[in-house]
């Protein structure tokens, strides 16, 4: 995970869901984004109340560790080609 990721999951640490604000800022994307992302499953969320959408913290964790993974993937290949 990134250390500005991680910086900014620190804060919210005891929370298992988090605002779709509180996801873009530690994604560093829009908030539209995040929704975007959980139409397509790539976040998972949940409808809490009359709509308010919350994103749970775990799967914006794996989302992160498998960009770093696909990433280093993609930098070895580079390298060897």
């Amino acid at each position: 995970m990134t250390d500005k990721a991680s910086r900014a999951l620190t804060g919210t640490k005891e929370k298992t869901l988090l605002r779709v604000g509180e996801a873009a800022a530690v994604l560093s994307v829009s908030r539209w984004t995040i929704y975007r992302w959980v139409e397509e499953g790539r976040l998972r969320g949940t409808k809490i109340g009359k709509g308010s959408v919350r994103i749970f913290r775990d799967s914006i964790t794996s989302l992160i560790e498998a960009n770093q993974s696909d990433m280093a993937g993609a930098w070895q290949s580079a390298k060897h080609s």
